[in-house]
């Protein structure tokens, strides 16, 4: 998937504009970026989205801050909805084969909860 991205040239423009938005101001760039991320993990998965952050970051030189809120939008951004990450979709088969059952709604009730207020601690603390 990435390797088609990077073939496209979709890799190359999500840098380019990027480094156009570091340009103008990298702590705007950072929180968006961050957020963004956090966004796509729950669309898209953090897995594939993980690897296009990857690629996005080593095509060149980003502010500390930005590569820092990429990360951290690939980590806690999954926390939000059960299409976030493979290893919560993993545990919800377990937790079903155990009589225990946690819906999409509620997974998405508590996430939204309890995932905002971590991400932008964490944002704001790397960020800085």
């Amino acid at each position: 998937m990435v390797e088609g991205l990077v073939r496209t040239g979709t890799i190359a423009r999500l840098s380019t504009a990027l480094h156009g938005a570091v340009e103008i101001s990298a702590t705007k760039a950072a929180w968006t970026t961050g957020l963004a991320t956090t966004l796509a993990d729950n669309i898209a998965n953090n897995l594939p989205v993980g690897l296009i952050v990857g690629s996005v970051n080593a095509a060149d030189h980003l502010p500390q801050g930005v590569t820092s809120a990429m990360l951290i939008g690939v980590d806690l951004g999954p926390n939000l909805s059960i299409t976030g990450s493979l290893a919560t979709i993993l545990w919800l088969v377990a937790l079903r084969r155990e009589k225990i059952d946690v819906t999409a709604r509620r997974f998405l009730q508590i996430g939204a909860l309890v995932t905002p207020p971590a991400l932008i601690a964490a944002l704001a603390a790397a960020i800085r």
